[in-house]
């Protein structure tokens, strides 16, 4: 069943296209994620979505009487009202029939034909139980106290208010943007189960690449300014995005090539020749436009400097802290030592955050005591995100930190040109940072922190709002990065990559030291939840007897690694003359396309070839 159905929508503001010829549609049950990067429009569909007069031309077909949920990246919930108050307040339509049923009642007009029709809605859309629901809803969220202030909430537990409020509704399309910011990864789970079933259709935008993979069948992309689907997950994704880039670069080049001869051509001829030449000329000029479809799109670059750290680092001594009965830290020690990579998770409202704000100075314990070396430089990237005065420009929240920076090399290069680097263009430097999107603030954010060159950095969920690709520079950056790292974040692909060491904090300042993966812990914790250990009568533990390891390879081995050389001698050989034939193949995209996926599982086996070959060979 078609829900929804957009046509060549287009957007630009100014000069500034963002995206054009946008074309797709949702069938009930669909779930798919827009990825892109930030600034280039993906929130700005999702407001058109909401309001098609906002498009510059397209349109958007919605089937009749469909009933749309809205999450906003931002929290827009009022902070004087109570929880129940505020999940009530959405402009779902079974709220609104509830409130005009109770304006009826409180004026006594029951008794016209506007009350009659208002009790058949409530009939029809079983309005009757929008209490009950929301009551399921926010008990499956842990938000129980309906009468709590929104004003006395984490966060986390807004996030939480906000979602329930568009899902107690029971919308027919639910456009998600950025949903899984501030949630803790019990949240997170939950909300990947609800959305997977087969009922909702979903359209997220999310940096958060296992919500992707486990929630999404569908990609949408918004890449110079130009739309593409790929059906399948996040993988598909990325690996089909990889081979559309690789044939449009080879057709670029072809037409570079082809337009350097008919330039040739074009500054030799004759001028009284030229009313003959007319449709070679107008080649020429199909051929710039050719040649410049495909921009190699430079990576962006953190190569900034790293400042040495001395060997005494940071001291942790008997801290303790709390807020009225909430205990944050009792009694706490650890010295942290060079190198370590330290993620921080733990429920919302369990001091993550005022941990690290003790940890950097910001707060100061109530008991114990911080001790810093001489060395330690500490870059804080704050949740809160980048704090700028009215009227600053891009360029000026990096003047402000330094002109001039000095990189790895040891060459320097100035706040803008460091910014271009940082995909600011010039023109973009120029702008008012209120008009940034939110990941292009936390994105120049990120930057203002790095160029002061720490070595002991704290990063307090650095992967919100962020896009998939600054957040892959992010992470290519910290891998080499070879000071300290202390990460709070609720990405477990981010965690996963990044972390060997976790603090868990369980509340009550209970903090668990847990040396491992991210997805380690979690399975164990599942594990353990799901099978609590039973009470038994200690048993002698058997000691198995040590196998000696053979000291000769078998027949066998001997002869399934000659096979494997000879695979892999063939395969090479098929690689060989399948890019010949890309080259070949020029600016035929049918043909390149079909080259392309006959290669790909060509090299896929030539790997795994490989791989089988270094464990036989270790057997030697």
């Amino acid at each position: 069943m078609n829900l929804l159905s957009v046509e060549n929508l287009g957007k630009s503001y100014g000069d500034r296209v963002l995206f054009q010829n946008v074309t797709f549609g949702l069938q009930k049950g669909d779930k798919c994620a827009l990825v892109a990067k930030n600034g280039t429009g993906k929130s700005t569909l999702f407001q058109i979505l909401l309001d098609p007069a906002l498009a510059d031309e397209g349109r958007v077909v919605f089937r009749d009487g469909l009933r749309i949920g809205f999450l906003n990246q931002s929290i827009q919930l009022d902070p004087s009202l109570s929880v129940e108050q505020a999940v009530l307040q959405t402009s779902g339509e079974k709220v609104s029939i509830l409130r005009e049923y109770e304006r009826l009642l409180d004026t006594g007009d029951t008794e016209g034909e506007a009350f009659q029709n208002i009790m058949n809605k409530m009939e029809t859309e079983d309005v009757w139980k929008l209490e009950g629901r929301m009551k399921e809803v926010l008990g499956s969220l842990k938000i129980h106290d309906h009468q709590q202030l929104i004003k006395d909430m984490s966060g986390g537990q807004q996030k939480r208010v906000a979602l329930a409020a568009v899902l107690i509704d029971d919308p027919d399309v639910i456009l998600l943007d950025e949903p899984t910011n501030h949630l803790d990864f019990d949240m997170i789970e939950w909300l990947e189960q609800y959305l997977s079933k087969p009922e909702f259709t979903v359209l997220l935008i999310s940096h958060d690449r296992y919500f992707i993979d486990n929630v999404s069948n569908i990609i949408f992309e918004i890449d110079n300014q130009e739309f593409y689907t790929y059906q399948g997950d996040y993988a598909y994704y990325l690996e089909k995005k990889a081979d559309r880039e690789f044939n449009e670069e080879r057709v670029a080049d072809k037409a570079r090539n082809l337009l350097r001869t008919e330039l040739e051509w074009y500054r030799r001829m004759p001028k009284a020749r030229t009313t003959k030449s007319k449709s070679r000329m107008e080649a020429v000029h199909d051929l710039k436009d050719r040649a410049k479809k495909v921009h190699k799109e430079k990576k962006i670059e953190i190569n900034t400097k790293f400042s040495r750290l001395g060997s005494k680092i940071i001291e942790l001594k008997n801290l303790g802290h709390e807020y009225g009965d909430l205990k944050i830290l009792d009694k706490f020690d650890y010295v942290f030592k060079k190198g370590e990579r330290i993620g921080i998770v733990g429920n919302n409202g369990t001091g993550k955050s005022t941990f690290l704000k003790i940890l950097s100075g910001k707060i100061t314990p109530q008991k114990g005591k911080v001790v810093i070396g001489e060395t330690v430089n500490i870059g804080y990237y704050e949740q809160d995100g980048l704090n700028f005065k009215d009227g600053q420009k891009v360029i000026d929240i990096l003047k402000e930190k330094a002109e001039i920076v000095q990189l790895r090399d040891g060459k320097t290069v100035s706040a803008s040109q460091l910014l271009t680097q940082f995909h600011f263009p010039p023109d973009r430097q120029y702008t008012f940072v209120e008009k940034l999107s939110g990941g292009e603030k936390r994105r120049l954010y990120l930057l203002s922190i790095l160029i002061q060159s720490p070595n002991f950095l704290i990063l307090d969920e650095p992967t919100n709002d962020l896009d998939l690709v600054t957040l892959s520079t992010l992470e290519e950056y910290l891998l080499d990065f070879p000071g300290c790292l202390l990460v709070v974040s609720h990405d477990r692909s981010f965690l996963d990559r990044l972390c060997d060491h976790l603090f868990i904090f369980k509340g009550n300042a209970e903090i668990k030291d847990y040396n491992g993966l991210f997805s380690e812990y979690r399975m164990a914790a599942k594990k353990e939840k799901s099978n609590p250990p039973k009470e038994e009568a200690p048993k002698e533990k058997e000691v198995e007897p040590v196998k000696e390891k053979a000291n000769k390879v078998s027949y066998k081995d001997k002869f399934e690694f000659e096979q494997v050389e000879k695979r892999i001698e063939e395969l090479e050989g098929i690689k060989t003359t399948k890019e010949a034939l890309i080259i070949e193949a020029g600016s035929d995209q049918e043909q390149l396309m079909k080259i392309t996926e006959e290669l790909v599982p060509i090299l896929e086996e030539l790997q795994q070839c490989y791989d089988r070959w270094d464990e036989l060979a270790e057997l030697f």
